[in-house]
């Protein structure tokens, strides 16, 4: 059965995308932890990150390089932060976050509930 990332990325539920390639989909968190919170994703489902291939993982952590430059240009913040989990999805994932403080990436904040348009 296809994860929710890959059902995602074949269009088959809706998603606010960031950026995509032949490879990858960058796309806005559902719950995110702070505005502008987004995956970015393999298309090729494997569940844990380190058991990605290590050309594909080198490619994937350049994606997120051009992700997160395009998250700043566009929300404003000190710095994008990183953040692998592996926990909720069994496919694997990062988050790119924007963040003003290190208490942005505390996982005991409650995670923001956004309209369409804040989005």
């Amino acid at each position: 059965m296809a994860t929710i990332f890959s059902r995602i990325i074949k269009g088959e539920i809706p998603s606010y995308k960031i950026a995509e390639d032949e490879k990858f989909y960058a796309f806005l968190d559902i719950s995110p932890r702070v505005k502008g919170h987004t995956l970015v994703v393999p298309k090729l489902e494997v569940d844990y990150i380190f058991d990605i291939e290590d050309d594909l993982l080198a490619d994937m952590i350049v994606f997120s390089k051009k992700v997160a430059k395009a998250i700043k240009a566009a929300v404003p913040c000190k710095r994008i932060g990183v953040m692998v989990l592996g926990l909720e999805v069994p496919h694997a994932h990062i988050h790119l976050l924007p963040l003003q403080s290190e208490n942005d990436m505390n996982l005991s904040n409650p995670k923001l509930t956004l309209t369409d348009e804040e989005f």
